[in-house]
């Protein structure tokens, strides 16, 4: 039976010459392309899903963007006492950062004390610092030249 195949409609399927498609045909073409451009759309995804991995980005340069004054010191202070928290820390709020739902500087009292209000105490390094002729002195050393 060598029955010649002619192309109904362009696509993967061929009927036989002199019969007709009728609608069920038709939607088992239409089904039949609509599945293989799922398929399509899906090894695409895929392929381009490692591209948006290497797209994220750096949560430590986001929440650096946004911090204003001695902010990036308290921050980096806190680091050494809680790193892991702060890495956690620093992942939620960049996400919060680029979805929008924190704006504007952080500055490091906001920081100090929000830190402070979910629990992570910690002591700054804290100079005074006093202008006397032109020059910053210590408030220590100010005091020993009083004396």
């Amino acid at each position: 039976m060598s029955e010649k195949l002619s192309l109904c409609r362009p696509g993967p399927t061929f009927l036989p010459v002199g019969v007709k498609a009728t609608s069920s045909d038709l939607e088992l073409l239409r089904q039949k392309r609509a599945l293989e451009l799922r398929k399509r759309m899906l090894l695409s995804q895929k392929r381009d899903e490692p591209q948006r991995k290497q797209e994220q980005v750096d949560p430590h340069k986001v929440v650096a963007k946004v911090l204003a004054g001695r902010a990036a010191e308290v921050l980096e202070t806190a680091r050494r006492y809680y790193p892991a928290e702060i890495s956690e820390l620093e992942g939620r709020l960049a996400q919060a950062i680029l979805s929008g739902g924190l704006r504007g500087p952080i500055t490091g009292e906001e920081l100090y004390s929000f830190l402070r209000r979910i629990g992570m105490d910690f002591s700054l390094d804290i100079t005074i610092r006093v202008r006397e002729g032109g020059k910053l002195k210590s408030l220590e050393e100010k005091l020993r030249s009083r004396g």
